[in-house]
């Protein structure tokens, strides 16, 4: 955010502009503390942009994980700047990760918790991961199902295309089959 700083002499009741600056008031401008947002000078504050570059996410991602709870609420600045710690940046990675092991918002909320009792915590994760590995089984089982479906109406579709070279069309034995009319 960019502030337009005036500095003015005053003499008997008018103002004599002396000088115009723009100043940032942003995280890393020179007037910004560190100080404001931590007592820690070695922790490194970032705003959301940077934690969204570093993590491949995008800002309004970062902001719906902050909601649901799943990553702590940001420390604002003085000008109400989201300021985020390496911590942070940890926590979405691990959120990323879960995630793309199938895991929803909601047992990741549970891992992230787990997480955090370390030690006693192994016991927990192995049922989550108990019940996430009989899932993937049933959709496994699932999608062979539906592979077996989709080659023998792939091989229906070739037969009447063959059919047709030959003979007049027939409607589509696939769309006629799935409305419930026998050819």
């Amino acid at each position: 955010m960019l502030v337009l700083l005036a500095l003015k002499i005053v003499t008997e009741n008018h103002f004599t502009l002396i000088d115009v600056r723009r100043i940032d008031s942003g995280l890393h401008s020179r007037l910004y503390d560190f100080g404001m947002a931590t007592n820690d000078p070695a922790v490194t504050m970032m705003q959301i942009g940077e934690i969204a570059k570093r993590t491949c996410l995008t800002v309004d991602a970062i902001r719906f994980y902050e909601k649901r709870k799943l990553l702590p609420r940001a420390v604002r600045s003085s000008g109400r700047f989201r300021l985020y710690c390496e911590s942070s940046v940890e926590r979405l990675h691990f959120i990323q990760q879960m995630q793309g092991l199938g895991f929803s918002l909601r047992e990741v909320g549970e891992l992230i918790q787990l997480r955090e009792r370390k030690v006693q915590a192994c016991e927990s994760v192995r049922q989550l991961l108990t019940a996430k590995l009989a899932h993937v089984r049933a959709k496994m089982r699932e999608l062979k199902r539906l592979k077996r479906e989709l080659e023998s109406d792939f091989r229906k579709c070739s037969r009447e295309l063959n059919h047709r070279r030959r003979h007049a069309a027939c409607p589509c034995p696939v769309l006629e089959e799935a409305t419930g009319v026998k050819q």
